[in-house]
C-alpha cells in the first residue's frame, strides 16, 4: 500500500501560511472515527495521488498512528490547479463499497484498421462493488476483437478481479464501447441537433399558446 505521512493540525493554524509553505490543509473521516484536521506535504502529495487516485487505498500515516484511506475530494485553485485542499475518506475494510472506476482502452480495433470505422468510447467508468482493499485502481479493456461492426463490448464483457463485482445498478448488456461506419457516426451526430431544433420550436409554440390562452381567460 502507498504510504503518504501527514502531520495533525491544530484549529489556530492559518491555511494561507501553510500553503504558503507549500503544505495542504487536509481532513480525513469516516463512518467510524471522528474528523481530524490534518496537513500533507504538496509535492508528495503530488506524487501519492498520481499512483494512487481515488481509486487506491494508501495509507496515511500522522503521529503515531495510521489508517487506510481514499482520496476522496481535491480541491484545487482555479488559475493554477494546485491542491487547496484534500478530503482523506477511512472505510471500513470489511465492508463492501461502491466506487466508480475508470476504463483505460487498449489494442487496436481492426475495424477501424481494415473498415474505416470510427471507434465509439460510449463509457469512460463502470461502477463496481468490493470490499475496499480489491478495488481496482483502473480496468483495462481490450479492442482488439472488434474485428466488425457488429462486435461490441458490454459491461458483462468486462475482465474484473475475482473479489470485484459490477454494481447492480449497471446493465450487463450496455455497451462500453463499438466501431461504427463513419457515415453511421455523421448521421448519428446530427440526429440530436435537429432533435433540440425542433424541441424547442415545439415549446416556443406551447408556450405561445398557453400565453394566448391567458389572456383570453383575462
Amino acid at each position: 500500500m502507498i504510504t503518504l505521512q501527514a502531520t495533525k493540525r491544530e484549529k489556530e493554524e492559518l491555511v494561507q501560511t501553510l500553503r504558503s509553505k507549500g503544505i495542504i490543509p487536509a481532513v480525513m473521516y469516516g463512518p467510524q472515527r471522528e474528523s481530524l484536521m490534518l496537513s500533507v506535504d504538496g509535492k508528495t502529495f503530488d506524487r501519492v495521488f498520481g499512483e494512487a487516485g481515488e481509486t487506491t487505498l494508501v495509507e496515511l500515516n500522522w503521529d503515531k498512528e495510521k489508517a487506510p484511506v481514499f482520496v476522496i475530494d481535491v480541491q484545487r485553485d482555479p488559475l493554477s490547479s494546485r491542491p487547496m485542499h484534500v478530503d482523506f475518506y477511512q472505510p471500513i475494510l470489511n465492508k463492501p463499497i461502491e466506487v466508480d472506476i475508470p476504463l483505460v482502452f487498449e489494442g487496436e480495433a481492426p475495424a477501424v484498421k481494415d473498415l474505416g470505422g470510427t471507434f465509439i468510447r460510449n463509457m469512460n467508468e463502470v461502477t463496481v462493488r468490493a470490499l475496499p482493499q480489491d478495488i481496482p485502481h483502473e480496468i483495462m479493456v481490450d479492442i482488439s476483437g472488434l474485428a466488425t461492426f457488429d462486435n461490441v463490448i458490454t459491461i458483462g464483457d468486462l475482465k474484473l478481479g475475482e473479489r470485484v463485482q459490477i454494481a447492480q445498478d449497471q446493465d450487463p448488456e450496455e455497451v462500453v464501447a463499438q466501431v461504427m461506419p463513419a457515415e453511421d457516426v455523421e448521421a448519428e451526430l446530427a440526429v440530436p441537433v435537429e432533435e433540440k431544433v425542433d424541441e424547442v420550436q415545439k415549446s416556443e409554440e406551447k408556450g405561445k399558446k398557453e400565453e394566448d390562452g391567458e389572456e383570453e381567460e383575462k
